[in-house]
């Protein structure tokens, strides 16, 4: 007679058989997740004007039978930070539409209310949550005829924007995770909640999300990013140490006037600019942690003879915890404020983006990386140490906080290190089907084996 442990993959609550339909089910995929990667990198869209994204998500959800949910119903729209204006809003939703985007659901995304949450469910169980980001950089692709994309055709036809961090990569995977969880039906023990966020490029949209109660009901939560210049195949399950950071934009007004005839009535808001940019970064660092600013852009002045009434800086700082990140802002705050009044301007500062500090449980981690040591072509590599934010880090905690479990995974998709967030940026696509075994192995997992 076979035993039950002979039955069962080693380490895992899963039967050989079930392992076995996983594998062939991400297999018979591959094709289909190739061309939607390569669809979303072609029609690539920044945050909250992922429109056609959203709509080609949702619809072949929906298509797939999973209760969906779009705009309002799964972001507090109050809540949203660093959103376009509305002409470059509607700019973008036609744009959309001319490229084919799903008629139903870009009515529902109009004016940045982009994401889209699906649910799966099959009776009593735990809920396990998995989120995938969607958006890309406001960023101009190369062209250039050695570029992978570009040979093959799939480089992106809307300029300035180019998915150079993964984003359509994790798209298509989510929605080979569903199709996946689809076709193995009552395998599923509980809830699965898929959510595809918009906006994390300029940490702006997972907020949002939270603020709509999107992951309250969430036992167990997992994130997946792609890292070109990591072997394929290659997984840290437990990626911590995310540098908590706002960005904020800081507009100082004063007054114009003739440089040569009346100097003495402008009020010169381009000198009250540099004297913030020098002291800025001149704020003293906090002996608890790691604690960053950077001024990435000044813009201000008219013309050779005019006092510069008006100036525009792009700031954003960073700390190992929510709390150091805090004391970096209000010191920013300050110096900001007490620029200005050095030079009789005014200043005004908004909220663009913030992520929190969050580590990855380790249990939770640990229950990954027995995963991946199951699962053929997969290891486990230890996660690197960096300066780097990620919004989910929201998700994170909330989960967290409500007596609940989260990791960020990271898995490696090499295609040459051409760097994240550069004009090149491409990744190795066999990591796709890989990465939809790891989450639903894991999903799985958890559900019929929960500890």
């Amino acid at each position: 007679m076979t035993s039950e442990r002979d039955r069962t993959a080693p380490t895992l609550g899963l039967s050989r058989r079930v392992l076995a339909r996983l594998s062939a089910g991400a297999a018979a995929i591959t094709p289909t997740l190739i061309t939607e990667r390569r669809d979303f990198h072609r029609y690539a869209e920044s945050g909250w004007t992922e429109f056609r994204t959203t709509s080609l998500i949702a619809r072949r959800l929906a298509d797939l039978g999973l209760d969906v949910k779009v705009g309002r119903d799964v972001l507090d729209p109050d809540v949203r930070m660093g959103v376009p204006d509305v002409d470059v809003l509607e700019a973008a939703w036609g744009r959309a539409k001319a490229q084919g985007g799903d008629p139903e659901f870009l009515k529902e995304a109009r004016g940045g209310l982009t994401g889209v949450v699906a649910t799966i469910s099959h009776g009593a169980g735990p809920t396990v949550g998995l989120r995938f980001d969607i958006d890309a950089l406001d960023l101009q692709e190369s062209h250039a005829p050695d570029h992978r994309p570009e040979a093959e055709g799939f480089a992106s036809v809307n300029d300035g924007v180019a998915h150079a961090c993964g984003h359509d990569a994790h798209a298509a995977i989510g929605l080979g995770v569903a199709r996946v969880l689809a076709d193995l039906g009552s395998t599923i023990k509980g809830t699965v909640k898929l959510v595809f966020q918009p906006a994390e490029e300029g940490v702006r949209g997972a907020k949002a999300m939270v603020a709509a109660r999107v992951v309250d009901d969430v036992d167990a939560l997992l994130g997946l990013h792609v890292y070109s210049g990591w072997e394929t195949g290659l997984v840290a399950p437990g990626k911590s140490g995310f540098l908590a950071t706002s960005k904020f934009d800081a507009f100082i007004t004063g007054a114009p006037a003739h440089a040569g005839g009346s100097p003495h009535l402008g009020k010169n808001a381009m000198l009250a600019a540099a004297t913030a940019v020098l002291n800025l970064h001149a704020i003293s660092r906090h002996r608890l942690g790691a604690t960053r600013i950077n001024v990435g852009r000044l813009t201000a002045g008219q013309g050779r003879n005019v006092i510069p009434p008006s100036a525009h800086l792009v700031i954003e700082t960073r700390g190992a915890t929510s709390k150091l990140n805090d004391y970096m802002v209000d010191a920013a705050v300050r110096v900001l404020e007490s620029g200005a009044a050095m030079y009789e301007c005014d200043v005004e500062i908004r909220p663009m983006g913030r992520a929190e500090s969050a580590d990855s449980d380790p249990a939770l981690a640990e229950r990954v990386s027995r995963v991946v040591t199951a699962l053929p072509g997969m290891a486990v590599r230890d996660a690197e140490p960096g300066g780097g934010s990620e919004d989910f880090t929201y998700m994170m905690r909330r989960v967290q906080e409500r007596g609940g479990l989260a990791t960020n995974i990271g898995f490696g998709a090499d295609l040459g290190d051409w760097g994240h967030h550069t004009a090149v940026f491409d990744i190795d696509e066999a990591a796709l089907p890989m990465a939809v075994k790891l989450l639903v192995a894991t999903t799985l997992d958890l559900q019929r084996n929960p500890e």
